[in-house]
C-alpha cells in the first residue's frame, strides 16, 4: 500500500534542512564550529536532543552511534558539542518540515472552514541550577494542605497554539515563571491566519486580547470568568438570554492604553450561555455572531474541543517527559522544550495512516480505537537516526513504522467523565521535616517489598 505524500515530505523536508550549510550557518553560535566532519556533526546533536530518553546520556549516545556504525562519543563531547547550537533550528525545522508542508495539502481537518486553534499556557519545572533561575525566575512552593511556602524553584511559562482537530503545534513559546499567558498570545499571532478560530479558556477574556484579535481579524470563543465583563456575569447568574449580541468597552485602567495601541474602543461581541453537565452555567465569548451559522446550542460541543491542548500538556510531560532536562543551562532547557515540540508533531504526521484505518475499522459497539501513543513515541524515537540520518528511501522506514503504530491501539472513551483528584497533604516538590522525609523514606522501602514479594 502506497502511503500518503505528507509524512514523505516532511522527512524528506527535514533531512534537506539537516544537510543545508545555510540552515547550519544560521543556528550555530560561531561559523567557526561545526566544521570538521567529526563525530558528533551538526546534523547528529540535532538528533540527539530529539530523543528525549529517559536513559543516561552514555547509553544513548552507545546506541546511537551504534546504528551508525562508529565508536560512541563521550558525554562531555556531546555537552561541548551541544553549546554550539542553538535552540532555533528546532524552531525551524517545526515551522518548514512540518506546519509548512502539513498545511499545503488542503484535505487538513476543519470546522466550518476554520482551523481550530487552541492556545494555553502550562507552568514548566525546570533544575534549580543557579543560570536558569537568574534567566528564567523563580516560584515559591507551597505544601498541598495548607499552603505553607517551603521554598522556591525554577519555572518557565510554555504557551503553544495548537490545531487540536490536527493535532499539530503551530507555534510554541517558552517565556520566563512570571510572564503573561496573554503576552505569550500575541508572539503566536503572526503563525494564524485569517480563517483561524481561537478556543480560549478564562485567563484570556481580556478586552486587549479580544480587541487585538478583531484588528487582525482573528474569530475566538473565549470563556468568560466571573469576574470578567459585566454584561457575561449577570449571565452566569442565569439573567438574560442564552445568546445576546452586546457591546464592550475596555474598562477604566485601560481606556488611555487601549488608543494608544491602535485598538477599537469599542467591540460588538456575542456572548452565549451553555449549561454544563453538573448544571452550572458557562459563558462565552465570540465574534462569530451569526446565530443561524452558529446556533447557540453547537457551542458547547465546539468549546469542548479546546480540551485537546490540556491532552498535549499530558502528552509532553508524560509521554516525552518533558520536565525531565537533559542539561542545566538556558539554551539547554530552550533545546530540550522546542525538540519536544517537533517530536509532537511529527508523531501527529507519521500516525495520520494508522489513525485513519483504524477509524474505518471501527464497530458500532466498540470504542473507537486510535493509535496508543506509548508504542509510537517509542518507535519514532527508535527511527529518528534511520529517518534522517541514515541514507535510506523514507517509504521503506515509513512502511513499517505504521504498522507499529497499529499494534495495541488504545480505545476512546468520549464521554468518560474521570473525577478531579483531591491534593495531597504531602508537600509538592520537598519534604520541610526530618519526621516527614523518615515517613516518606518508609513508604517507598515498604512498596518496594510489596514488589519484591
Amino acid at each position: 500500500m502506497k502511503l500518503p505524500q505528507t509524512p514523505q515530505q516532511v522527512v524528506n523536508t527535514t533531512k534537506k534542512l539537516l544537510k543545508d550549510e545555510e540552515f547550519k550557518s544560521h543556528h550555530r553560535t560561531s561559523p567557526k564550529v561545526f566544521l570538521r566532519e567529526r563525530k558528533l556533526t551538526f546534523s547528529l546533536v540535532i538528533l540527539l536532543i530529539m530523543q528525549k530518553t529517559m536513559k543516561s546520556l552514555q547509553l544513548l549516545l552507545n546506541e546511537v552511534f551504534g546504528q551508525i556504525d562508529l565508536d560512541p562519543a563521550t558525554n562531555s563531547a556531546f555537552t561541548q558539542a551541544r553549546r554550539h547550537l542553538k535552540h532555533t533550528a528546532f524552531i525551524e525545522l517545526n515551522q518548514k518540515a512540518i506546519v509548512a508542508e502539513y498545511y499545503q495539502d488542503e484535505t487538513y481537518r476543519r470546522y466550518q472552514g476554520f482551523r481550530l486553534l487552541a492556545m494555553d499556557g502550562s507552568k514548566i519545572r525546570l533544575p534549580d541550577s543557579r543560570e536558569i533561575q537568574e534567566v528564567f525566575g523563580t516560584i515559591k512552593t507551597t505544601n498541598g494542605k495548607d499552603h505553607q511556602i517551603i521554598g522556591k524553584h525554577a519555572h518557565g511559562l510554555a504557551s503553544v497554539c495548537y490545531d487540536v482537530l490536527n493535532q499539530i503545534v503551530i507555534d510554541s513559546q517558552l517565556e520566563g515563571a512570571r510572564a503573561y499567558e496573554v503576552d505569550l498570545a500575541m508572539l503566536h499571532l503572526p503563525a494564524t491566519q485569517a480563517n483561524d478560530l481561537f478556543l480560549l479558556d478564562r485567563g484570556y477574556a481580556s478586552y486587549r486580547w479580544l480587541a487585538t484579535c478583531v484588528q487582525h481579524q482573528r474569530h475566538f470563543v473565549v470563556r468568560c470568568s466571573a469576574g470578567s465583563f459585566k454584561q457575561a456575569r449577570q449571565m452566569l447568574t442565569g439573567l438574560s438570554a442564552d445568546s445576546q449580541v452586546v457591546n464592550l468597552t475596555p474598562s477604566l485602567g485601560q481606556r488611555l492604553a487601549i488608543p494608544a495601541l491602535g485598538l477599537p474602543r469599542s467591540l460588538s461581541v456575542r456572548l452565549v450561555r451553555v449549561v454544563l453537565p453538573n448544571g452550572d452555567f458557562e459563558v462565552l465569548v465570540t465574534n462569530l455572531l451569526d446565530e443561524v451559522q452558529f446556533p447557540t446550542s453547537s457551542f458547547s460541543q465546539l468549546y469542548h474541543l479546546r480540551w485537546g491542548v490540556e491532552t498535549l500538556y499530558g502528552v509532553v510531560k508524560t509521554r516525552l517527559p518533558l520536565e525531565h532536562f537533559s542539561g542545566l543551562t538556558a539554551e539547554s532547557i530552550r533545546q530540550d522544550f522546542y525538540a519536544t515540540i517537533f517530536i509532537t508533531n511529527l508523531e501527529s504526521v507519521l500516525t495520520e495512516e494508522a489513525t485513519t484505518r483504524l477509524e474505518k475499522k471501527t464497530s458500532k459497539n466498540l470504542h473507537p480505537p486510535q493509535v496508543n501513543q506509548a508504542v509510537s513515541f517509542n518507535a519514532i524515537k527508535n527511527y529518528v537516526i534511520a529517518l534522517f540520518y541514515l541514507e535510506n528511501n523514507s517509504e521503506e522506514i515509513l512502511r513499517p513504522l505504521t504498522q507499529l503504530f497499529l499494534t495495541n491501539p488504545s480505545s476512546v472513551r468520549p464521554q468518560r467523565s474521570v473525577p478531579r483528584r483531591q491534593r495531597s497533604p504531602t508537600p509538592t516538590f520537598e519534604l520541610p521535616s526530618t519526621n516527614q522525609k523518615d515517613l516518606f523514606l518508609k513508604t517507598i522501602f515498604l512498596n518496594l517489598m510489596a514488589l519484591r514479594l
